[in-house]
């Protein structure tokens, strides 16, 4: 920028119907929230052929490039941090936000982090806005593989607890420095849900870990827990945000979760 600081441009490449409606929901979304834990709306362009938008720069790059790298570049206090920091982001689209939000692509390509390691939510191309007297919506399939909530495959309606799905898969991904789904490790661990409950049924979490990290052994059990608990397929069963933070912080108490529905175990 003129004043030397540096910022971050998208460009929208191609201007079909669907991508200047992409272009616009962001425009209306980011624009209407202001929090630490979401990516900062600077301006946009509205050429007709340079659709841009313009945000604050994200020195780290994103929660994926820092948690699938090779050489482990997050401490286990950083990731804990980094957790509380989502769920924080998540609880002001849910509940504080003028407008209620859903983000519905919540993973870590679109959790950027910031050079104080401070994790912001961003990518809101496929979030929708709530009316105050509309607690969920019909729509169809948006989102990531992997990271998609059941109700969707179920026509069932949305609401905020598919954003806690996915917070679910990303608290796994993060707990473990892996991807929810791994065709390189053995069978049984492929899919992180299954072999994560497996781990925490047996008292084996530490299968989970890298000892090296620093790991809190109460708090790995912890997050598991709310891990568990937000992944679970029924959405009504599944806390709330404000919840989720609180279990997160050790304000209240965590009960054994249920057995995940749809859980095949590979014990």
């Amino acid at each position: 920028m003129s004043n030397g600081k540096a910022v971050a441009v998208k460009r929208i490449e191609r201007v079909s119907t669907d991508g200047e409606r992409k272009f616009h929901t962001e425009m209306k979304i980011i624009g209407r929230t202001h929090h630490r834990n979401l990516v900062r709306f600077l301006g946009y362009s509205f050429d007709v052929s340079n659709r841009l938008l313009v945000y604050e720069y994200m020195s780290n790059g994103s929660l994926a490039d820092l948690l699938f790298a090779p050489d482990k570049l997050l401490c286990w206090e950083e990731k804990m941090g980094i957790v509380r920091n989502i769920a924080r982001g998540l609880l002001y689209l849910h509940e504080e936000c003028e407008t209620q939000i859903i983000h519905l692509d919540i993973k870590p390509k679109n959790i950027l982090i910031d050079e104080q390691r401070c994790a912001k939510i961003s990518d809101f191309r496929l979030s929708k806005l709530l009316k105050p007297d509309q607690t969920n919506t019909y729509t169809r399939i948006r989102g990531t593989r992997g990271y998609v909530a059941p109700e969707w495959h179920k026509n069932l309606p949305v609401t905020t607890k598919a954003d806690v799905y996915s917070f679910g898969i990303v608290l796994l991904e993060i707990i473990c420095s892996r991807r929810n789904m791994d065709q390189s490790v053995p069978e049984e661990e492929i899919i992180l849900e299954n072999w994560v409950y497996d781990c925490f049924e047996a008292g084996e979490l530490h299968k989970l870990v890298d000892e090296e990290e620093g790991v809190d052994r109460r708090q790995l059990e912890r997050m598991v827990k709310v891990a568990i608990c937000c992944t679970l397929e029924d959405p009504s069963l599944r806390p709330p945000m404000r919840k989720v933070l609180l279990m997160l912080e050790g304000t209240i108490d965590i009960s054994s979760p249920p057995r995940p529905t749809s859980f095949i175990s590979s014990i």
